[in-house]
């Protein structure tokens, strides 16, 4: 399949590119399931370029660009199969970059013998999540800066096969 966009591991350099993708992603495209009060203070979660430099450097943190080399997107995933980011940039939604970064990320669990993957999944995203095979364990009230936002807690296993057969429980 022919795409726009290339994946490449996310560098240190690209901190401020990546803090500023998710403030306006989540204050543009979060604002249709949440107050701008709480937006706002999720997007304040990001303002830390040393917590995303940690990400980079612990996570397997992967990023899409486009053909002028812009970040639109980006993931990460701990060694343990805990999902932390999903974020597409605002003006690229509805374009198959996420799908794009979770093969990836599925392809990475996979070789990395991790069979199950969790997630902290916002009302925003949980559509996506769910037709791609993850099940809601729990809704949930977490803390982002200041508030309380829900999301939900959701999973997808698959047996040491390579197959995602069987969606699990977060």
């Amino acid at each position: 399949m022919k795409t726009d966009y290339t994946i490449r591991t996310a560098r240190l350099s690209d901190a401020s590119e990546l803090r500023d993708l998710f403030r306006e992603t989540v204050l543009t495209i979060n604002k249709r399931d949440y107050s701008q009060a709480e937006v706002e203070d999720w997007a304040s979660c990001g303002n830390d370029l040393s917590r995303i430099k940690e990400m980079i450097q612990t996570h397997y943190f992967i990023v899409a660009t486009n053909r002028l080399s812009q970040i639109v997107g980006f993931s990460s995933i701990t060694a343990q199969g805990y999902l932390h980011s999903m974020f597409v940039h605002k003006d690229f939604q509805g374009k198959g970059i996420a799908t794009i970064l979770l093969n990836d990320i599925e392809r990475y669990a996979i070789t990395a013998g991790i069979t199950r993957i969790t997630s902290e999944v916002s009302l925003t995203a949980r559509p996506f999540f769910e037709k791609r095979g993850y099940i809601v364990e729990e809704e949930q009230k977490r803390k982002a800066n200041q508030l309380s936002l829900t999301n939900f807690w959701m999973a997808k296993e698959w047996d040491h096969s390579s197959s995602f057969s069987k969606a699990g429980n977060c």
